[in-house]
């Protein structure tokens, strides 16, 4: 632990007698032991995050397609997730869309989340997810928080229609 060392001075020649100097030397050898050994408990007794999931109910196949109900336009509105973290809807189906026809919006509250919220007044809504090719991974997670956050219930993710695809092309030559 602690220990003094003591150094032989004064004596000598001229007589003269000084004090004796004492040096301290301290061990840490034990406080490093310590410190390892509360490093090592804390890390043993730490819980780590579980990554955290989204739970996707998915449906069960009709056994016959007689039981699969047609969608109506009223109750339709499709999300077309575009290169650049673009959104394209339009309310209806792709025959015939609604007016205004085809819109853009953005990821952020005050865009899908309020078309979302506007629709939420039909209670038969479903919502059509709609990826294209150039569409990011991350833009269909965050458009499945925005359903999760906007309590959407009934939505499906659906391959893109050639349709579609002629919807967004004039909704870009419009400059939309």
């Amino acid at each position: 632990m602690a220990e003094i060392q003591e150094k032989g001075g004064g004596g000598g020649k001229g007589g003269k007698k000084r004090a004796k100097k004492q040096s301290t030397k301290i061990d840490m050898t034990p406080m490093v032991d310590l410190g390892f050994l509360l490093l090592t408990f804390f890390i043993l007794t730490t819980t780590f995050a579980k990554p955290q999931t989204m739970e996707i109910s998915m449906p069960v196949k009709p056994k016959n397609q007689d039981e699969q109900s047609e969608l109506k336009a009223s109750n339709a509105l499709t999300l077309l997730l575009a290169e650049n973290d673009k959104i394209y809807w339009y309310a209806g189906l792709p025959d015939a869309p609604a007016e205004p026809g085809v819109q853009t919006t953005t990821y952020a509250a005050n865009g899908i989340r309020k078309i979302l919220l506007d629709r939420k007044s039909n209670p038969d809504l479903v919502v059509l997810i709609k990826p294209m090719e150039k569409a990011r991974y991350k833009n269909l997670v965050d458009l499945l928080d925005e359903m999760n956050i906007t309590e959407s219930n009934k939505y499906a993710i659906v391959d893109v229609d050639p349709r579609d695809e002629k919807l967004v092309e004039q909704a870009k030559a419009e400059g939309k």
